[in-house]
């Protein structure tokens, strides 16, 4: 586990191959499956499977419903997915702006896992609340790895 001023990073070998796990975290649809926040509802629009460029959106709920949309920033099969996190339509640029990252290495025993929280490019007006909850995201995290783990056994 890793933190800088403005990234949490969580990680966890887990015993499958990467290309499995990629699979998995590429697929939107599933996402609500592996949250371990809880806040994570459904995807909405188109659940297909993304790559570079793509957007989908996500029906959360912390407390009360709210909607996300997220565009995939970086993407290398089986090794890199990253998506960028902002309120819908005009509030986008007001909320949100946190990536969501994922490193994948196969290594003996399985595959290291490596998932990010970024916030570097929060929007100012979120940043300061978003940062108050890094404990708690920290801990999500873990049990988001820890879901994959035991969605793919």
């Amino acid at each position: 586990m890793t933190d800088s001023k403005d990234v949490v990073t969580v990680e966890r070998l887990i015993p499958a191959p990467a290309a499995k796990i990629f699979d998995l975290i590429a697929d939107p649809s599933r996402h609500q499956e592996i949250d371990g926040s809880g806040t994570v509802r459904s995807a909405k629009g188109g659940s297909e499977r993304v790559s570079l460029g793509s957007t989908f959106g996500m029906s959360m709920k912390m407390g009360m419903p709210y909607s996300m949309q997220n565009k995939v920033i970086e993407f290398e099969e089986n090794r890199l997915l990253a998506w960028q996190t902002r309120g819908p339509g005009k509030i986008g640029g007001l909320v949100g702006g946190r990536i969501w990252r994922y490193q994948l290495e196969e290594v003996e025993g399985g595959t290291l896992v490596k998932e990010s929280w970024d916030i570097s490019q929060e929007s100012a007006f979120t940043k300061p609340v978003v940062k108050i909850g890094a404990d708690a995201t920290r801990k999500a995290m873990a049990g988001t790895l820890e879901r994959i783990e035991k969605t793919l056994a």
